[in-house]
């Protein structure tokens, strides 16, 4: 089973900020050592409450524009009846209904089948909680 099924848990401390963290570069060195040339999915999982993840160009301003998004459709103020932590908090947990906890991606030939401008991103809003996992899986 071990040929078919890896997984390992990335372990990140994301600031006092909110963020978008590209995991790209960590997903590919999952995979040289877990696909090894094989096709199969990637699965990624956050267990988290506050955090989900998304695939998105970065380096051009989108990833500051998905968190001005974020501010408008779930704004940091006291609306929320999750209330304890930074004011506005629930937000946060109401985060991963529109950024799932979760993705599953196609890789060919040990590689991850994305597009030209396409990264694989932790978005982490949660100022309370810097420290993250994200566990990636492979199955081949």
């Amino acid at each position: 089973m071990s040929h078919s099924f890896t997984t390992r848990v990335l372990s990140l401390t994301t600031g006092s900020r909110e963020t978008v963290t590209d995991l790209t570069r960590a997903c590919e060195d999952f995979l040289a050592e877990a696909a090894a040339g094989r096709d199969g999915l990637l699965n990624l999982f956050v267990p988290h409450a506050t955090a989900g993840l998304a695939v998105l160009e970065t380096g051009s301003g989108s990833d500051s524009d998905l968190l001005a998004t974020l501010h408008q459709l779930l704004p940091a103020d006291d609306r929320w009846q999750h209330r304890h932590g930074t004011p506005g908090h629930g937000r946060d947990h109401v985060l991963p209904a529109f950024l799932p906890p979760h993705a599953t991606l196609p890789v060919l030939a040990g590689r991850l089948s994305l597009g030209t401008w396409q990264s694989v991103c932790l978005v982490d809003t949660n100022v309370d909680n810097p420290d993250r996992q994200v566990r990636l899986s492979f199955l081949g």
